[in-house]
């Protein structure tokens, strides 16, 4: 089975492209065979496009909470959501979501999902740090416009099957990392950090903390230790969840996923 791991940006380049890690899965083991920089939206629905059979993970929340879309009385089915999402600017989406949050008391600003809690991930609609909304906004509407099949939303070509990753959720609370492994500026790209990727690759080679073994040549390793953003780590991260997801009965989802918002495999 091919595998897809994705880290996922809501403004692609040269600098700070989207990351694939494209793998094989051969019983239990996921060998990595490249990582590709797709540095344009177009490279990515390229990626979507490419014939099955794969089963992809995407770290980029695939839907809204129910709470906000009720709330804004937008409608509440997955494929509606999204069209009416993406009639909205940048801009608009942004003063959207700034004008729930300042209708909710304090510590209840953001709604979430189901999912959100049991994986330990932001809401939605979060704008910054990350901005987990603008990569909705940029992201669903391109799995809705691929075709894909994706679980517990919407169906589509069943040998191309598109999930909700998060690799947070396997560092965190699966691995019981605290240490945080990356940065996204040179200053904060230390010893430390690398050393806790080193950790977690060393982890994921002796398949923890979902049984699956991960391969990988030296130099492939070489650049997953140095990548001290940890993109491409967390693309490979995505990957091993996507491949424990593609040999679990309905992908591993729980029946309440079947709610409309998706939910974050292996959560």
């Amino acid at each position: 089975m091919r595998i897809y791991g994705v880290d996922f940006t809501c403004a692609p380049r040269r600098a700070k492209p989207i990351t694939a890690a494209i793998a094989l899965l051969k019983g239990k083991s996921l060998r990595v065979s490249e990582i590709e920089a797709l540095s344009s939206f177009a490279q990515f629905e390229s990626l979507l496009a490419r014939p099955g059979p794969w089963v992809g993970g995407f770290d980029f929340p695939f839907a809204l909470p129910l709470e906000l879309l009720r709330d804004l009385q937008w409608p509440l089915g997955w494929k509606s959501a999204v069209a009416r999402a993406s009639q909205l600017s940048r801009a608009q989406l942004r003063n959207t979501l700034d004008a729930y949050r300042a209708t909710r008391p304090p510590g209840r600003k953001y709604a979430h999902r189901a999912t959100d809690l049991p994986a330990g991930s932001s809401s939605p609609m979060k704008l910054v740090n990350p901005p987990v909304a603008l990569m909705f906004h940029e992201g669903a509407p391109r799995l809705l416009a691929s075709g894909v099949h994706l679980p517990a939303l919407a169906d589509g070509d069943r040998s191309r099957v598109a999930l909700e990753a998060y690799p947070g959720l396997l560092v965190r609370r699966q691995l019981g990392l605290r240490a945080s492994y990356k940065s996204d500026t040179r200053a904060g790209q230390t010893r430390e950090r690398r050393l806790a990727r080193k950790r977690i690759v060393e982890a994921l080679e002796e398949a923890k903390p979902l049984g699956i073994k991960v391969l990988m040549d030296n130099a492939l390793k070489s650049r997953v230790l140095a990548d001290g953003t940890g993109d491409l780590l967390d693309a490979i991260i995505c990957a091993v969840q996507a491949a424990w997801a593609s040999s679990q009965p309905q992908f591993g989802l729980p029946p309440v996923a079947f709610a409309g918002e998706g939910w974050i495999i292996s959560a």
